[in-house]
């Protein structure tokens, strides 16, 4: 293939929207986003409807023993390691219908269209599905890529549960995804995933495309205040040891947290959990998690110390007590220099406008940069809203990235001669 040839190739954009579109049918909820929780039958729905489509074009489909789906499209040389792509197809339970799906479509769309134009790589290429990569029924997150890469013990994640007491490995067994391929069997040559921004940069600057050079770091935390219940009418209010209350002041505090390090801090508090959640009870312990995030290592641990002083503070014995509990630490990650340079080359070979951008989120990507090059593609969401069902994306935007997606794949893959 010559060079002018190679700079005229295309993805149809018009077949990734309606892929897309018909991929939120399944878990569509009622604002038009997506509930399609990891390992539930909604997430089977959507693992069968991608599947069938991988088969449709001619891919070749392993299952690992998380649930990973791989699905491989052969080149002139199998024995190179493939160059992958994908992301995730669970959602948040309010979710949109762009995150993690954009990046499994947009894959498939470069094996449709290589395929429609008879284009062989040298080295073969791989779309992946990873499995619970939201972490909002099972934790930890990123769950299926963490097993992969060696950070989470395949044990550790089949044994995890829901609040309902479902672990993983009877939700895999259940929705018949507990595949037979061992951990980390699978090797990549190169990893690169697209993605929505999840933030408002690109589309307040107007740029069509963010060639990711490196996520910030995360640490979760649970803290649990633990209190005493009591009858809500009864107890005068300076006899009280209420749980509620010295959780809302720390909240207060933690919130605040994250104000001395911008541009880069973040601090979250997402999730909450009252006992025994009754009206006229006062609340005798109260759970809610704690999201911190920094692009510098030594910067997040000044966050980390800032939460423990705050939680020290609040914390007193034979009253209210307070205790931090660790989640899961994921540090920060620079991208592989040489694959976030075909991303910036392939923008500029479509005429496409990027800039150089951080992930603020966690990705999939982040585990997998652990075992294999790694980088990723961003294009702009409306408003830079996500985990959302008003999540949105604009078709051009979508096309522009899986453009840049299929020119960086085959750069790095090579074409066959014919």
């Amino acid at each position: 293939m010559t060079e002018s040839t190679f700079s005229t190739l295309r993805i149809d954009g018009q077949r990734l929207w309606h892929s897309l579109m018909n991929l939120a049918d399944i878990g569509a909820t009622p604002k038009g986003g997506n509930c399609r929780l990891a390992l539930t039958e909604e997430d089977r729905l959507g693992r069968e409807l991608v599947s069938s489509w991988f088969r449709d074009a001619g891919l070749t489909i392993d299952v690992d023993q998380m649930g990973n789906i791989f699905a491989r499209r052969a080149g002139s040389r199998n024995d190179l390691p493939p160059v992958a792509t994908g992301s995730h197809l669970d959602t948040q339970p309010t979710g949109g219908r762009f995150d993690g799906c954009y990046g499994v479509l947009a894959g498939l769309e470069v094996m449709r269209v290589l395929n429609d134009l008879s284009i062989t790589t040298e080295a073969p290429l791989e779309v992946v599905i990873w499995t619970n990569e939201e972490g909002c029924r099972f934790v930890p997150v990123m769950m299926g890529s963490g097993v992969h890469a060696g950070v989470i013990p395949l044990e550790t994640a089949l044994a995890a549960k829901d609040r309902n007491g479902d672990t993983v490995a009877d939700s895999l067994e259940r929705i018949g995804y507990s595949g037979d391929i061992p951990m980390g069997s699978k090797t990549f040559g190169a990893y690169i995933e697209s993605h929505i921004e999840q933030g408002p940069v690109l589309e307040a600057e107007g740029i069509a495309v963010g060639a990711v050079t490196g996520s910030l770091g995360l640490r979760w935390f649970d803290v649990v205040v633990t209190g005493q219940e009591a009858h809500a009418g009864p107890t005068p209010m300076p006899y009280r040891r209420d749980a509620l209350k010295r959780a809302a002041e720390l909240i207060g505090d933690i919130l605040a947290l994250a104000d001395p390090y911008q541009p880069h801090g973040r601090v979250t508090c997402g999730e909450f959990d009252l006992y025994p959640n009754s009206r006229n009870v006062i609340p005798g312990r109260a759970t809610f998690s704690v999201d911190i995030r920094h692009l510098e290592n030594e910067t997040l641990e000044q966050m980390e110390h800032a939460l423990r002083d705050i939680c020290s503070k609040h914390h007193e014995p034979g009253k209210v007590t307070v205790e931090l509990q660790d989640v899961q630490r994921v540090p920060p990650t620079p991208f592989n220099s040489d694959l976030v340079d075909l991303i910036r080359a392939s923008s500029d070979g479509l005429g496409i406008p990027y800039r150089d951008i951080e992930t603020g989120a966690g990705h999939d990507a982040v585990f997998i940069s652990r075992v294999a090059p790694t980088a990723m593609i961003f294009v702009p969401c409306e408003d830079g809203i996500s985990h959302n069902e008003s999540e949105n994306a604009t078709p051009e935007d979508l096309e522009a990235g899986a453009n840049v997606l299929l020119h960086t794949m085959l750069r790095k893959a090579g074409i066959a001669a014919s």
